[in-house]
């Protein structure tokens, strides 16, 4: 039934320990400072199933919203209710509280002043920003000049700095999001009346798989959807795992199915098969997985040495790049150059970017998200008659495969004073008869 920030924020209040750590991490949201903010959660049953709604109120006051036609006639959907489908908030003919137009310049200040760790405001401002480039792109204007409505009030703020900080705590290794139910039909918003997924939903969803199905009304609203975009690694089906905990947040419209979001946390098979070690010797692991998310950054260079861009090449290495390389490329006015290419982990972008700006004559780095399938790869240290070997494994969608690495066997065939493929064939044909 889509996303919204507040069913998220409750859906994942659900995963919390027991109800002392959820009241308390309440409190800690209505301790930030944020002025006239309460948060509150309550038990909220759909369709025979028992969920939590989180509320949002500023001054005691709750905005509200309707769906609407493309007449203009409401529906509500058996009741009149304080939010759209899903709970986010969007305006209506019917406000209950002023709303300040508030540009991304003020959502930094209100962050920076909130009394949370580093990484929440992080990523908190990275969720805005998905809003603030989804609202420009719609509206023609630039990043500078867009003004939040819906998502700039401090109810939404709540919602995204408590999903973020749930987030930090529960800390999962990696987030899987199934395909996005966005509703079909129109909303009410401050701009009038729109179809549904809303202009901005329908930019942030970009490349994410998503349908509309026959539920008639808006399931998926920008602030739903900025945080599932920034927070998930793939957007599939359920993956297999072992289920520890399940949470449900609830929206208030009630609709034939069941009007929530569903959580689960648990561990993968193919992370709880990784952790086995060999006994031949010590062994890493390199957790792999169907489209793993990582990041490309790359720039066009036709004014640097070949040693310039070899020590730049080592220095990203060095750092942690999955991998670095260069493509000769023509470029403008005519000239050979090379398309200077880094894949890294999508966490670590900014830290890769700044170091091809450093270490490169470019003045703009280029940034793709990308997504990779990869084997769930394992490296073990083994003893052989020619001294130890490190044996890099791949498995994962019915293929498992190995290969010796290359330093190790290179330095046994300069010991062995063998070629690189005559000491190849003796390792494996020592390792083939154990």
């Amino acid at each position: 039934m889509g996303a919204s920030g507040d069913m998220l924020a409750a859906a994942l209040l659900e995963l919390l320990p027991d109800q002392l750590a959820r009241d308390n991490f309440l409190k800690k949201i209505n301790n930030l400072g944020l002025k006239g903010v309460c948060i509150s959660a309550e038990p909220s049953v759909k369709c025979g199933i028992k969920g939590t709604h989180v509320s949002v109120t500023i001054d005691g006051k709750e905005e509200m919203s309707v769906d609407t036609d493309i007449m203009g006639h409401h529906h509500d959907h058996a009741h009149h209710h304080d939010h759209d489908a899903t709970g986010d908030h969007h305006h209506s003919n019917k406000e209950t509280h002023p709303h300040l137009h508030t540009g991304l310049k003020e959502i930094e200040a209100i962050l920076s002043g909130v009394p949370v760790s580093d990484n929440v405001k992080k990523h908190a401002l990275a969720v805005y920003n998905l809003l603030a480039e989804a609202e420009s792109l719609v509206h023609g204007l630039p990043v500078s000049e867009v003004h939040f409505h819906e998502v700039g009030n401090l109810d939404a703020v709540t919602d995204i700095i408590a999903v973020c900080l749930l987030m930090e705590k529960l800390s999962p290794k990696r987030v899987f999001v199934s395909p996005i139910h966005v509703g079909n039909g129109f909303v009410r918003c401050s701009h009038g009346i729109l179809p549904v997924p809303a202009p901005a939903t329908a930019h942030i969803l970009k490349d994410i798989p998503a349908f509309g199905g026959n539920i008639r009304g808006e399931l998926c609203t920008p602030t739903g959807a900025a945080l599932l975009k920034y927070f998930a690694d793939d957007f599939i089906p359920m993956p297999q795992m072992r289920v520890q905990q399940t949470g449900y947040g609830m929206g208030k419209k009630d609709f034939e199915a069941a009007n929530c979001v569903r959580v689960f946390l648990g561990e993968s098979f193919m992370s709880e098969s990784s952790q086995s070690e060999n006994s031949q010797g010590e062994s890493s692991k390199h957790e792999g997985g169907p489209n793993n998310k990582v990041v490309e950054l790359c720039c066009n260079l036709d004014d640097m040495t070949a040693e310039s861009v070899g020590f730049a090449c080592q220095t990203l290495m060095d750092a942690g790049a999955l991998d670095v390389f260069t493509t000769a490329v023509g470029m403008k006015k005519e000239r050979p150059g090379i398309l200077f290419t880094c894949i890294c982990d999508a966490e670590k972008a900014d830290i890769f970017a700044a170091l091809m700006l450093k270490h490169t004559t470019t003045f703009g780095v280029r940034k793709s998200i990308l997504s990779r399938y990869i084997l769930e790869r394992e490296t073990k240290t083994t003893e052989t008659p020619f001294g130890k070997v490190r044996i890099k494994t791949g498995k994962g969608f019915g293929i498992i495969k190995s290969k010796l690495e290359y330093d190790d066997v290179a330095a046994l065939a300069k010991e062995h004073k063998l070629s690189i493929n005559e000491m190849e064939r003796k390792i494996w044909g020592y390792l083939c008869n154990q």
